[in-house]
């Protein structure tokens, strides 16, 4: 197995997060020209704010992808930080606007969306490097892939349902973004993990 593909499970986290920050980016900026005036100025700080972080994550993950699997390993916990540094604003951000119960369920939409295309295009990684795998441990494979899809369509059943029953505030809607990244990340290692063995079988 590459380096290329054992990084995978790394990337894989931080292009989920980088897809959730760009989805809370475009909602929030559509809604920021609707914020009372009194909380205009503090909304667009905050804006402002969540657009660095979102750029600084970016960056750091770029150079620590380039330097290889060992540097971007040891950077997840700096990476981590940038995560929740950016989630911190994003409840700050509905603080400061107030409880505007429909910016709050067009945002959760839109991450909810923006997971759901991230567990699409890793299952996608997935079956393409298993492909170049010999059969040695395709087994191990296909139930890895299988539960992958199947936690996948549970998280998304779960998000669905919290979209479809409407007012929620952000507390319970960040709880089950987060369930769902959680489960995102569990299957990503599973799924590498499975990937990495099979390939050394080979």
């Amino acid at each position: 197995m590459s380096e290329q593909s054992s990084m995978s499970v790394y990337l894989n986290w931080a292009k989920e997060r980088l897809r959730e920050m760009d989805a809370a980016l475009d909602s929030l900026g559509v809604k920021a020209a609707e914020v009372e005036a009194a909380s205009k100025v503090k909304t667009q700080e905050i804006l402002a704010d969540l657009q660095k972080r979102r750029g600084e994550l970016e960056a750091l993950l770029k150079t620590q992808a380039a330097a290889g699997e060992a540097a971007l390993a040891g950077a997840k916990i700096e990476l981590d930080r940038h995560w929740a540094g950016f989630e911190t604003q994003m409840k700050a951000y509905f603080d400061a606007a107030g409880k505007q119960a429909e910016q709050q369920q067009a945002t959760f939409k839109d991450i909810a969306a923006a997971q759901a295309k991230a567990w699409s295009e890793a299952a996608d990684r997935f079956r393409e490097a298993a492909t170049k795998v010999t059969a040695a441990g395709t087994a191990d494979l296909d139930t890895v892939l299988k539960q992958l899809s199947s936690d996948a369509a549970q998280a998304g059943a779960h998000l669905e349902t919290l979209k479809q029953t409407g007012s929620q505030s952000w507390s319970v809607f960040s709880a089950a973004l987060s369930e769902s990244r959680k489960a995102f990340d569990e299957a990503n290692q599973a799924a590498w993990n499975a990937l990495k063995g099979s390939g050394t079988k080979s």
